[in-house]
């Protein structure tokens, strides 16, 4: 798949190469790397205390090409992002896996008897098996927990492959459903790109797939996983559409159109 032209400007002139003073108190320093291939990345960001407004981001790497353009790219984007919108994705996170826990009231079965002459209808809900699960790398608490939460508590298994771009929020969410009492073999985690992908797809023990991210890679997931009599969801670009009439409260429709995205 061919690199888009932002992605190949940024591996041409990277921004935000360098660091921040580490003894600011308003600085965060982290490493963040990729599994898969190896590549490191210091990423640095000084937070506004006041606004708690991401206002600068620096970054080093030792990694290839690829580790350059995505590392510059994503400083871009973090820039401006606030603290409340990071808590806002758990904290819907943390929304989904309360849903979880109460979907038995809608696993139950229904029975409904003498629809045609001797004959009555059982509906009964049984687990698929194994299901997957691919999230982007711009939500990687948030959307992982609209996935495996309500899998398991259908009565499946998981395999959770987060973005190789941010694999470490994976890990820990993992570790604490562990740390909970997870029994093992039931929430899998599996780090990699596309080959990786591939391998779970192509696996007959797999029996569904979710996936969010871009709409070419959904396209792809859809197809490859269908072809093989997966269930799928695949959500490819998706967009918040809202209407603010005229005489709304413009302060509360703001923070509630923040809060949706």
């Amino acid at each position: 798949m061919a690199y888009s032209d932002k992605v190949l400007d940024h591996y041409k002139n990277p921004r935000n190469v360098g660091s921040l003073a580490k003894d600011d108190p308003n600085v965060g320093t982290g490493l963040v790397g990729a599994p898969e291939c190896g590549d490191v990345m210091k990423l640095q960001m000084k937070i506004n205390p006041e606004t708690e407004v991401i206002e600068d981001a620096k970054f080093k790497t030792f990694g290839c090409g690829s580790a350059i353009a995505s590392s510059s790219l994503a400083t871009e984007w973090i820039k401006g992002k606030t603290l409340e919108e990071a808590r806002g994705s758990v904290q819907r996170g943390i929304e989904a896996v309360e849903f979880a826990c109460g979907i038995p009231t809608l696993m139950m079965g229904e029975s409904l008897e003498n629809v045609g002459t001797g004959v009555d209808s059982v509906l009964i809900r049984q687990p698929l098996g194994v299901c997957l699960g691919i999230p982007p790398f711009n939500f990687p608490a948030m959307v992982p927990l609209w996935m495996f939460p309500l899998a398991i508590a259908c009565g499946n298994t998981f395999v959770f492959k987060p973005s190789d771009k941010v694999p470490r929020t994976g890990v820990r969410l993992v570790e604490l459903f562990h740390e909970a009492g997870l029994p093992a073999g039931v929430l899998n985690l599996v780090h990699g790109a596309k080959e990786v992908v591939d391998v779970l797809l192509d696996d007959p023990r797999v029996k569904a797939v979710s996936f969010v991210g871009s709409s070419p890679v959904a396209k792809y997931i859809y197809q490859t996983a269908a072809a093989k009599g997966k269930r799928v969801q695949a959500l490819g670009g998706a967009k918040n559409h809202l209407v603010v009439m005229p005489d709304s409260d413009l302060k509360a429709a703001a923070k509630a159109i923040l809060a949706s995205a």
